[in-house]
């Protein structure tokens, strides 16, 4: 009876030891199906298949490929069939075609924030090869303006620096001689809320 004790506890722990293996690998594989990436590890390498427009792209992943909208910013838009195109956006999505399309990248989450927007795309940050923030870049070169939707994210001040600085140097969208009209989204109501 011991003896038969003794297996059927070991038959038992090995059970409960596959079940557990077999769940974390479900849970791995399920995690790389809907493409959920973790900051610094080598899986959040991507090549950029599309630009959709300034702020939002897609990467090819395992399962097919993902639309990403970039976190804390807001190119003018080009491709809404219910608006005009808006002042500088079609400099503002050429731009972004020329950093990042058929371009590898590296895509981070920012855990401060939605994993989706509404449209179900991912908000992640995304990095060229040698560090350089997307985001940040666009914004500080005046292709895009700060915008957090009225949520908070990480590196909301590094945005809201680079846009100062871009407004203050009168660069791409914040240029008169490029977008003339009155800024629709001014600063100080933009931010007021927040």
């Amino acid at each position: 009876m011991n003896g038969s004790k003794r297996t059927l506890k070991i038959v038992l722990i090995a059970a409960i030891v596959l079940v557990i293996l077999g769940t974390v690998a479900e849970i791995i594989y399920i995690r790389a199906s809907v493409r959920i990436v973790v900051p610094g590890q080598a899986s959040n390498l991507y090549e950029v298949t599309r630009v959709v427009d300034g702020d939002t792209i897609v990467v090819a992943t395992a399962g097919g490929t993902e639309k990403i909208r970039l976190i804390g910013i807001n190119t003018p838009e080009t491709v809404d069939p219910r608006k005009p195109v808006e002042c500088f956006g079609k400099e503002a999505s050429q731009r972004t075609h020329e950093l990042i399309e058929r371009k590898t990248v590296r895509i981070e989450v920012d855990a401060t924030t939605e994993n989706r927007d509404k449209y179900g795309r991912l908000l992640r940050y995304v990095y060229l090869p040698d560090g350089t923030s997307v985001n940040e870049s666009l914004v500080r070169d005046g292709y895009a303006r700060e915008n957090s939707y009225g949520k908070t994210y990480s590196q909301r001040d590094r945005f809201r620096a680079a846009e100062a600085e871009a407004r203050a140097a009168h660069r791409g969208l914040w240029n008169p001689s490029n977008c003339p009209q009155d800024d629709p989204l001014p600063t100080k109501s933009r931010y007021k809320k927040r």
